[in-house]
């Protein structure tokens, strides 16, 4: 418990500067005084401090980093866009040397002088090796990790107090359960077996499409702390050059990333969460390569189900669909006030629409940060697709700045049928509303009857009092009704083989010119 507690401090003497800032944001003597305006070019810079506090605490901060460059709900834009940069600057001193890994696990298998490094990363280092006269890749987890990343757990774990009183009020729920959906997430990464696993599934869903490229595992050679797989050459993604020499188009690249990802969330319920320009190559020949599946998750048919009906609802600014989506998500609890919910969701739909551009991380950042008022969660499923969409979109529109994520989605959903065609929507509206229209009309008759009685009878009386005496009437008003009147039986003339429509425009336009005289005169 000694390296524990040394640990805490030494963590809480790197954070204690940027939490005093911003209380005194809050109150500017801390316990008392007025909130203070601060700069974005302030807190830009505490952004940058931030990012680089979590590069020198390690893998278990630089995960944390990450997993809030997709939480707008917590932290604001200014930090997103900073922690964005720990998906590709990791450093590599973690933990001891991998290669004692290799020489314990395969030492027996493989010919160690083959070995040669390629990556460091945080968890882990890859290296290549002869195997079976092939050269394959090796994922090989530093060794000593698990206890550090442990420890650091629960340092974090410990901070989520002196967190919460730092934070508003809206933003405590999202972190204390972040904190517990956090530890899933970056033990699950340790855990390479598993890996190794998703990874095979992921490439026999993949197998039918010949444009993306999955290495193959070696399942002999796999073990909790190693990955053995296909060694596959490309060069990174974002490489202009690799692509026209590949004979590739930037847009059908980023095309061919959204739709692949799109399939694996969406249609094959496992998928890798983590397609930043690291992982992600091209070949010679054209093909997108995915490399590491540390950060991937499995989704059971129902997430799978309600997963894509919040990427529908949302393609389709379908109010009433998306807040059912967000209940069965567990996002929102079943007894949130639903009315007040709904006028959110209007607002949010209003904003986006009003903007030039709209992305998939602008309606993700306005969808969160708009529910701050109502307590919510979001799954680590949820989140991690949700990175996926929002680090993939990201890669998309770096080879090409024009790309529509959105109208991507929508093809992919209108391809595989989880949409209809606008068309096809159309009719769909429309047939729901003579199917909701119907009980109404079929009881009309039987109602007008009723009514129609009571005036006969006398017993339905209708009463009207001005809101102001008006002696002698308004003329107008009379040029104004027969005017309409008289626009109304043109349209109904117009299907008359006469062309009476003719003389009924020709007499609504003078009695329309006698309203305008009368206002003037008035």
């Amino acid at each position: 418990m000694t390296g524990y507690y040394r640990r805490y401090l030494q963590v809480l003497v790197q954070f204690v500067p940027l939490a005093i800032a911003l209380l005194r944001d809050r109150r500017r003597f801390l316990l008392f005084g007025p909130s203070r305006r601060v700069s974005t070019a302030t807190h830009r810079d505490r952004a940058e401090r931030l990012t680089e506090t979590m590069l020198e605490l390690g893998p278990a901060f630089i995960k944390v980093g990450q997993v809030l460059s997709t939480r707008p709900d917590i932290v604001p834009p200014t930090y997103v866009e900073a922690f964005s940069r720990l998906q590709d600057e990791v450093p590599e001193g973690a933990g001891g040397d991998p290669l004692t890994v290799v020489e314990s696990e395969l030492g027996d298998e493989l010919d160690l002088e083959t070995l040669e490094p390629v990556a460091g990363g945080s968890l882990a280092f890859v290296y290549t090796a002869e195997y079976d006269d092939e050269r394959i890749a090796l994922k090989v987890r530093r060794p000593g990790l698990v206890p550090v990343i442990e420890r650091d757990l629960r340092v974090i774990r410990g901070l989520v107090p002196l967190l919460s009183m730092v934070a508003d009020e809206h933003q405590q729920y999202s972190i204390e359960n972040l904190a517990d959906d956090f530890e899933n997430i970056i033990l699950e990464e340790l855990d390479f077996e598993r890996e190794a696993s998703i990874m095979a599934e992921i490439k026999a869903n993949m197998g039918d499409d010949k444009r993306v490229v999955v290495p193959a595992t070696y399942s002999e050679l796999c073990s909790e702390r190693v990955v053995a797989m296909e060694y596959v050459e490309g060069t990174k993604i974002t490489d202009d050059r690799a692509l026209a020499a590949a004979g590739v188009e930037p847009t059908e690249m980023a095309t061919l990333i959204a739709r692949t990802y799109l399939q694996m969330g969406l249609v094959d319920g496992v998928f890798q969460a983590d397609p930043h320009p690291g992982n992600l190559a091209v070949t010679d020949d054209g093909r997108l390569v995915i490399y590491d599946y540390g950060m991937s998750q499995r989704l059971t048919p129902q997430e799978q189900a309600d997963l894509t009906s919040l990427y529908r609802t949302l393609v389709r600014r379908d109010v009433d669909g998306l807040l059912n989506t967000l209940i069965a998500l567990e996002i929102l609890d079943p007894t949130v006030d639903r009315a007040a919910v709904r006028r959110v969701l209007e607002l949010v739909i209003e904003n986006l629409e009003g903007r030039s551009e709209i992305t998939w991380r602008a309606i993700i950042t306005e969808l969160l940060s708009m529910l701050h008022d109502f307590p919510f969660r979001i799954p680590p499923n949820v989140m991690l697709l949700i990175r996926a969409g929002t680090v993939g979109e990201g890669v998309c529109r770096t080879l090409d700045p024009e790309f529509d994520f959105l109208e991507a989605t929508r093809s992919f959903l209108v391809d595989h049928g989880f949409i209809e065609s606008e068309f096809e929507a159309l009719l769909a509206d429309v047939r729901a509303d003579v199917r909701e229209s119907a009980p109404v009309l079929a009881r009309a008759p039987a109602r007008f009857d009723t009514v129609f009685g009571q005036l006969e009878r006398g017993e339905l009386v209708v009463r009207t009092e001005p809101v102001e005496a008006t002696p002698g009437g308004d003329p107008a008003v009379g040029y104004a009704v027969v005017a309409g009147s008289l626009f109304v039986a043109t349209a109904v003339l117009t299907f008359h083989e006469l062309p009476l429509e003719v003389v009924s425009l020709v007499a609504a336009l003078v009695v329309f010119g006698q309203y305008v005289r009368r206002r003037r005169a008035t």
